[in-house]
């Protein structure tokens, strides 16, 4: 009876988070560079640059552009939500990956610090959060 040994892939995981949005990061090293969102290109998912651009952030502040092939889930919140949800998870994926050369660097670049602000609670007698209705004098 032959045994099949099965190899065990490396991968990094990393959670984002911004907004409502979450992001679950997978980095697999070896890669040529390609990220796929939710089984879409990067391109196909994020058609404006400046998404591609928050992105693709930590990747270019560590040097590591081409060095991992990314592949993320991401739902809740929109696309700028979305966007830095999953820059925040590519983040911390490169930290578990080697975290004494790039935990420095994201670190000061503010990519590993979960973006707080979130939308404020609407409350009773106001239009929305702090819109008032009108006053009127008289």
């Amino acid at each position: 009876m032959a045994t099949k040994k099965a190899t065990k892939k490396v991968q990094y995981l990393g959670t984002g988070r911004r907004k409502t949005a979450i992001a679950r990061v997978r980095l697999i090293p070896g890669g040529e560079g390609a990220i796929t969102i939710n089984k879409r290109s990067i391109e196909e998912y994020f058609p404006q640059d400046t998404m591609k651009l928050i992105v693709n952030q930590p990747l270019v502040a560590t040097g590591t552009t081409d060095k991992f092939d990314i592949f993320v889930n991401v739902y809740g919140g929109g696309f700028t939500g979305q966007a830095g949800a999953i820059r925040h998870g590519i983040a911390r994926a490169l930290c578990v990956a080697d975290s004494e050369a790039y935990r420095a660097i994201l670190k000061k670049a503010g990519y590993l610090t979960r973006d707080p602000r979130a939308k404020e609670r609407k409350k009773y007698g106001l239009h929305k959060a702090r819109k008032a209705p009108q006053f009127s004098k008289r």
